[in-house]
């Protein structure tokens, strides 16, 4: 199990990039960064962290595909993603290219974790559809995976539509960057991530070990294996028992999340959760004696 960080970016905590580059050093797997395009000051939808106000970093949230550029310019090895990016607010076709430039800068170390978006008034303002959020996420996904893989593409859907089309630069990641979608479980969540993702970002882990299970079946049903998905915890609080039990079900990365705060706040804690790092390894070393028992003839 790989273990990576989140910060909610802002303008008034540590830089990302730096961050990012402080991350690689301490030898985090990943770095995720969200993404608001901006906040109305409505608060006709209610704040996701169930708190009467919304936090002033999700009023302050820089755009992450810049900041994951230029932490690609300053770091080798860690991978760079959104947690979580919001597809149904842009135009596919131009973010096709944004996202495929972004993965190619980076060396093929992007990670698009994306989602269905909670702030309906953000989403409004951007002309979206609500209720249909989730036919508009899926289309424009698969229009922008159609520019990614073909060396012509073409798409006609009801949101999205364009004639045989060039898009160069390609994504370094073939035949896409890695697609990973974050959300409440459930059937329809999970046909989503069958349908055109490669893994899944759960928001805590109640009853996790049974909801893989099903999203396994799901995507065993449209004839993939269940062993190739990205399992992505997201914005872990960290003990050793979350994740010696997250390792046990078979989660392949657990994001940690660390503070929205200044540099002297951030780097304590990066320090004091790199212990967690190799922590996979080391499980699976441990396991290895039982493992042998266990294949021994009876």
């Amino acid at each position: 199990m790989k273990i990576g960080v989140t910060i909610h970016a802002t303008d008034k905590a540590m830089h990302p990039v730096e961050v990012a580059r402080e991350a690689e050093a301490r030898g985090y797997h990943s770095f995720y960064i969200p993404e608001h395009t901006h906040i109305p000051t409505s608060r006709r939808t209610p704040a996701p962290t169930g708190t009467p106000t919304l936090g002033e970093e999700y009023l302050r949230s820089p755009d992450p595909y810049i900041a994951l550029a230029a932490a690609a310019s300053v770091t080798t090895k860690i991978l760079l993603g959104t947690g979580i990016g919001l597809p149904a607010q842009h135009d596919p076709i131009t973010f096709a290219k944004e996202l495929s430039t972004l993965d190619w800068m980076a060396n093929g170390r992007f990670v698009f974790g994306i989602g269905f978006g909670w702030n309906h008034e953000e989403m409004e303002n951007h002309g979206i559809d609500v209720k249909r959020r989730r036919e508009i996420v899926r289309e424009k996904m698969l229009a922008m995976q159609a520019l990614w893989a073909d060396d012509v593409a073409s798409f006609s859907g009801e949101f999205v539509r364009f004639e045989p089309s060039w898009q160069w630069p390609k994504p370094i990641q073939r035949p896409r960057p890695r697609v990973l979608i974050g959300g409440a479980a459930g059937p329809k969540m999970f046909a989503h991530i069958a349908e055109y993702a490669d893994g899944w970002m759960p928001i805590g882990g109640a009853g996790l070990a049974a909801e893989l299970a099903k999203l396994g079946e799901a995507v065993a049903a449209r004839g993939r294996d269940p062993k190739a998905l990205h399992v992505v915890p997201f914005g872990v609080h960290p003990t050793d028992a979350k994740l010696a039990y997250y390792q046990e079900i078979g989660v392949t990365e657990a994001v940690l999340r660390i503070p929205s705060a200044p540099r002297d706040e951030v780097l304590p804690v990066l320090d004091a959760y790199a212990r967690f790092v190799g922590m996979g390894r080391r499980a699976a070393l441990l396991l290895l004696p039982r493992l042998w028992i266990a294949v021994q003839p009876r």
